[in-house]
């Protein structure tokens, strides 16, 4: 406002100008939404979805605050009724609201990105349930030591890489040979294995997920690109439970969908020099076109590339005898 008065504008016009260019929550929410329709980056069951928890649940409390002065207290607020009642569907609230105020950021509507940490922070964190108990970061490398040194079975070597990758099971257990391009230090996942967002994903492959491929490529036919890297006697993908029961047999009440919540957490708290919307990337949650624009797709993904080695540093922890794969190409 002192520059528009130093050069002979009207302050009081200004403000009014900026308080029309900035749209209310709701405005913003419909606008992420059509731009993600628009762009083909959601399925109709994942925007459907997305809209219709924000009108139940952030509308009455976001829905007429302009997006640009939408804080952690607004959104705590919304999210109160249902933090305790419903803390699964309060989680994707929270992520949802956080995606429409990335978007409003890469707009030029905001100065600053989703409040994440200062959201945690009022919140606390939702009542545990039995499918997704997380293992504190903390613990996390002694127990990813602790799995190096155990025989490298199939269900140990599938939890390894999820950990490694902050992978979802599902997607570990249906990955082929032909989506590792370890020269590259890449693993591109098609749409098809996608289930959540129906999107095609590359994962950045860091130090301890070579390591854990070297050592499934022992198991496996690394030759054969459209071979599994985990297949039962059958071929088919190992099951699910196969992965789980590497925890329960040790006695652990975590599950390994929770290490997802572990990265991030770890993130957040060890990494908060690096944007939100990169660790939400890295999770292969979905994040607007809009966003990654603003950072530039191609330091985007340098920047996901980054933090998964920052992972892959700190689970390692004092390991560094990591093992590289012979290089090969999908």
């Amino acid at each position: 406002m002192r520059n528009a008065a130093k050069a002979g504008r009207d302050p009081a016009a200004e403000r009014k100008k900026d308080r029309k260019a900035s749209p209310s929550f709701k405005e913003a929410a419909i606008a992420t939404h059509r731009a993600q329709k628009d762009s083909h980056s959601w399925s109709d069951k994942t925007a459907d979805a997305f809209l219709s928890s924000l009108e139940t649940h952030a509308y009455p409390t976001l829905g007429k605050v302009r997006v640009d002065l939408v804080e952690a207290e607004h959104i705590a607020n919304a999210l109160a009724p249902i933090w305790t009642a419903k803390p699964d569907m309060a989680k994707k609230v929270r992520q949802r609201i956080a995606t429409v105020l990335d978007f409003a950021k890469a707009k030029n509507w905001r100065t600053t990105e989703a409040p994440r940490k200062a959201v945690g922070a009022l919140t606390g964190k939702t009542k545990k349930g039995g499918h997704f108990e997380a293992m504190p970061y903390a613990e996390v490398p002694g127990y990813f030591r602790s799995l190096m040194n155990e025989t490298p079975t199939k269900g140990r070597l599938g939890l390894m890489l999820a950990i490694a990758t902050v992978a979802r099971s599902i997607e570990v257990r249906e990955a082929c040979w032909q989506h590792v391009v370890t020269d590259k230090r890449d693993w591109n996942r098609p749409a098809e294995l996608m289930r959540k967002n129906h999107e095609a994903h590359t994962v950045t492959l860091n130090d301890a997920a070579l390591w854990v491929l070297a050592h499934i490529a022992e198991i496996s036919d690394p030759s054969k690109p459209e071979t599994l890297l985990l297949p039962n006697r059958k071929g088919k993908p190992i099951s699910d439970m196969t992965i789980s029961k590497v925890m329960r047999d040790a006695g652990l009440s975590y599950v390994p969908h929770g290490f997802r919540s572990s990265f991030r957490d770890w993130a957040a708290e060890q990494h908060p020099e690096i944007p939100d919307p990169v660790a939400e990337a890295a999770l292969s949650h979905s994040v607007p076109d809009a966003v990654i624009a603003a950072y530039k797709r191609t330091k985007f993904i340098e920047m996901r590339r980054t933090l998964l080695g920052h992972w892959s540093a700190f689970i390692l922890s004092d390991r560094t005898n990591v093992v590289q794969l012979a290089d090969r190409r999908a």
